[in-house]
């Protein structure tokens, strides 16, 4: 059955003339005569008594009224707010780590701030994570560190961002060459992880010599272990560079990167993801 039918048969509930619904609703009586006896046949048997010119509810039609005419007016409402109000819903997103603390969280909370009804389910993972989550279909948009060339999914830029040595030890230069600290103890991000993926990416073959120490997944967690062990040393984004922490530069290497907002090629974008992917692009 469909909403119109349903709805004609309210109608018809009230106003027994089809000759006045019709001019009413300007509608041939033929047209509502054809959905009440469609209702009637997906129902098996009628709502209402022929009399006359008239059609008048039946014992089984007032049951039927009586039982969904609830639900009939929640349906409506839900229609006349798609119609009204496109702009309202619930999206889901996850971000990765840096962009997860540092940069989403101003984002999601001025966008709340500036459009009612709308809701914004977030989740923290690493790129690796959130590229599948977006190609099963339960993300309606990532935003990563590391580039992404799946074929089920697009990719848009949305800024860009810098990587950085990061250490506590006192006695290094400030400029050095990246072999100059393969004695010192790394701490790098875990497998799947963008700022991971993009590093040793850009020291190329050298990375080979590079032992990992040890491995960690929050961004005070290697603080504090760059705080207590000065023979520890990381790369972390610029973003991420907290007090206390001392950033060594690379010769010969800058380490860029861009941040990308992903979604499935299928994805259904609606006036409320779009205004949001707008929105997240200005505040990267």
């Amino acid at each position: 059955m469909t909403l119109k039918e349903i709805e004609l048969f309210y109608y018809l509930s009230e106003n027994p003339h089809v000759s006045q619904l019709s001019k009413k609703l300007v509608l041939s009586q033929s047209a509502i005569s054809l959905a009440i006896k469609s209702l009637e046949n997906k129902l098996g048997e009628p709502l209402f008594d022929r009399i006359g010119k008239k059609l008048v509810l039946n014992e089984r039609g007032r049951v039927f009224k009586e039982k969904t005419y609830t639900s009939f007016l929640d349906l409506k409402d839900a229609q006349n707010l798609f119609k009204k109000d496109t702009f309202s819903g619930t999206l889901h997103v996850a971000s990765s780590k840096t962009i997860g603390n540092f940069i989403m969280p101003q984002i999601i909370f001025e966008f709340l701030g500036k459009y009612e009804n709308i809701t914004i389910k977030k989740q923290i993972k690493n790129s690796s994570q959130i590229i599948q989550m977006v190609k099963d279909g339960k993300l309606d948009m990532g935003f990563i560190e590391s580039d992404c060339n799946e074929n089920e999914l697009i990719k848009e830029i949305m800024g860009e961002d810098e990587l950085v040595i990061v250490s506590c030890d006192k006695t290094l230069a400030d400029e050095v060459y990246i072999d100059e600290l393969f004695s010192k103890k790394w701490i790098l991000r875990e497998k799947g992880s963008g700022t991971r993926e993009v590093f040793l990416k850009a020291i190329g073959d050298l990375s080979k010599d590079l032992k990992i120490f040890m491995e960690y997944l929050d961004f005070e967690e290697v603080k504090m272990l760059l705080q207590t062990n000065h023979d520890a040393i990381t790369c972390m984004p610029k973003v991420a560079l907290q007090k206390g922490l001392r950033e060594i530069r690379l010769k010969n290497i800058v380490i860029k990167r861009n941040f990308y907002c992903i979604f499935h090629k299928n994805k259904y974008r609606s006036k409320l993801f779009e205004k949001f992917k707008q929105f997240a692009k200005r505040g990267f």
